[in-house]
């Protein structure tokens, strides 16, 4: 991968509607036993942003491990907020002949005002992107 991406940010994703109906689904399917929008919730939405910035920058979900993903909250999801996310990438080295991609994802609501953000380490493994 180019090392020009880093510090990069992509054009943004959504708007994201969080709906009663998916977030019961969301919670059923990762099991969460707590009240309100589970803390994970927004991964649906920063895995759109995940594929836009791969796919702008030539690289292959097939070769793609999510190493790890941590989110730090502003103020917590409701049904009825409206979001959007913005990823960019924070660093970028090579171990073992695969990319260490390190990425921020900043969430905003629908009056711009930023809920929360995502850090995520992907590795791409196989060959340059």
């Amino acid at each position: 991968m180019d090392a020009s991406v880093v510090d990069r940010a992509f054009a943004p994703v959504g708007p994201y509607v969080v709906s009663a109906a998916k977030v019961a689904e969301f919670a059923a399917a990762t099991r969460w036993p707590g009240e309100g929008v589970p803390p994970t919730f927004p991964i649906l939405l920063l895995n759109d942003a995940m594929l836009a910035f791969l796919a702008d920058v030539g690289a292959s979900l097939e070769r793609i491990v999510h190493g790890e993903q941590r989110f730090a909250y502003r103020r917590p999801l409701a049904v009825g907020d409206e979001l959007t996310a913005t990823l960019r990438v924070a660093s970028l080295r090579t171990l073992g002949g695969a990319d260490v991609v390190g990425t921020v994802s900043t969430i905003t609501d629908a009056a711009g005002e930023v809920v929360c953000e995502a850090k995520a380490t992907l590795v791409h493994g196989g060959g340059a992107a």
